[in-house]
């Protein structure tokens, strides 16, 4: 059961991510080349691992990227930093890494308040952009 619940929590949050800076035809800017494509062929792309549940759903941590990088370049972590310290400030890449190593351990109960917290942010932002 929390498996399934954990996927849809990552389904609705990788749509929030890329929704999140699409533009008003839907198409969004890959963090680390540039690339620009439809939200939808875009990935949820991770600075820290997904394995770390500290900051698996974390805003911040996740910006838009294209398959390119996030796949086949292993999300080109590098470059994922410089962006987050150009964007947040300097040292925000670190403080996420630091962040991602702490345990945090969340309920189902907790998983399934998120799942209808991005439902709600989705929701708004397809009804604002008209996507």
């Amino acid at each position: 059961m929390r498996k399934k619940i954990v996927a849809k929590l990552d389904k609705i949050f990788s749509e929030f991510i890329r929704l999140r800076y699409a533009d008003n035809n839907g198409n969004a800017e890959c963090v680390t080349c540039g690339k620009v494509d439809n939200w939808k062929k875009l990935q949820c792309g991770h600075f820290q691992s997904r394995k770390h549940y500290s900051t698996r759903w974390h805003e911040d941590n996740c910006q838009v990227q294209c398959s390119g990088c996030n796949v086949f370049k292993y999300g080109e972590q590098y470059k994922f930093g410089l962006y987050l310290n150009a964007k947040y400030g300097e040292g925000y890449a670190e403080d996420l890494l630091i962040l991602s190593k702490q345990i945090l351990k969340i309920s189902n109960t907790e998983l399934v308040e998120m799942i209808e917290n991005y439902e709600n942010k989705v929701q708004k932002i397809r009804l604002k952009k008209k996507l």
